[in-house]
């Protein structure tokens, strides 16, 4: 079933909700929305588990908001969403800004409604180039980025997808469907938010935040990422993790949910087995 949350600035927050089981909860990526995490959806919920992914705000069919387009904000939208859904043991499965959205929620909010963690792809712990993260990626790129989503976003989302799914690669495996689902879904959300939500994935810290997650977390990164290249991300990451377990893709790319969709999906699965 579909559903919304009513949070306390009025924002709706829209969410999927389906099957019986322990329930796997899924934070989608930047410009996306939980339709992303639709091999998972499907997947999971085909072995048992219940499945639930929520749209954040001012991305897909969530309300766009002017104000709140930040990761304090979407961490308290992800715990109205589970206590709405009145989760419990729950698998926490966040790619690319969602892995900093679910890290931030268990720095905000404990772990006392999580079992496991999933860091699939993601920004933690910093993917702005500092002095003391020069691994990191330039302010200048997210300027560019700030730039195209402010400017045409329709070509720069079509433009995007090409390193986002690996398509510049010798031998890739990316469809014209993969492109157009990155852009549709992209094109659903509102340009305010998407915008400012550059800054929550680039410049924040979630350092603190990994640290405080206590319960088992893998970690999942393909090592010819181009959007959130693997040395600034997963490998410092695993770094910081009191129970982290690090599985590296030779070759994927940051879409790799999509495009290793059988690999993560068997990984996926046996984790939350295990």
């Amino acid at each position: 079933m579909s559903h919304f949350v009513t949070v306390k600035d009025g924002a709706r927050i829209f969410y999927k909700d389906w099957g019986t089981g322990q329930p796997i909860v899924f934070a989608h990526g930047w410009p996306l929305s939980s339709d992303a995490w639709d091999p998972q959806m499907l997947f999971m919920g085909q072995n048992g588990f219940r499945v639930i992914a929520h749209d954040r705000r001012s991305h897909g069919r969530s309300s766009q908001t002017w104000d709140g387009n930040n990761m304090d904000t979407y961490a308290d939208d992800l715990a109205a969403v589970l206590e709405q859904a009145e989760v419990k043991d729950a698998i926490l499965v966040g790619h690319s800004t969602g892995g900093g959205e679910v890290a931030h929620y268990v720095g905000r909010h404990g772990s006392s409604r999580v079992a496991k963690v999933v860091l699939v792809g993601a920004v933690p712990p910093l993917m702005l180039q500092t002095a003391g993260n020069p691994e990191g990626t330039p302010l200048d790129v997210f300027d560019g980025i700030r730039k195209g989503t402010g400017g045409d976003r329709s070509q720069f989302f079509q433009d995007l997808a090409t390193p986002f799914f690996g398509a510049n690669r010798d031998g890739n495996a990316v469809t014209q469907g993969m492109r157009d689902s990155f852009w549709l879904q992209g094109m659903l959300g509102g340009v305010k938010g998407q915008y400012d939500c550059v800054r929550e994935f680039s410049e924040v810290d979630y350092s603190e935040d990994l640290k405080k997650i206590d319960v088992p977390t893998l970690v999942i990164h393909g090592d010819d990422d181009q959007i959130v290249p693997i040395k600034a991300a997963a490998e410092k990451s695993i770094k910081l993790l009191a129970n982290g377990t690090l599985k590296v893709y030779p070759g994927a790319p940051h879409g790799l949910t999509s495009t290793h969709a059988d690999q993560f999906n068997a990984d996926l699965l046996a984790f939350a087995r295990a």
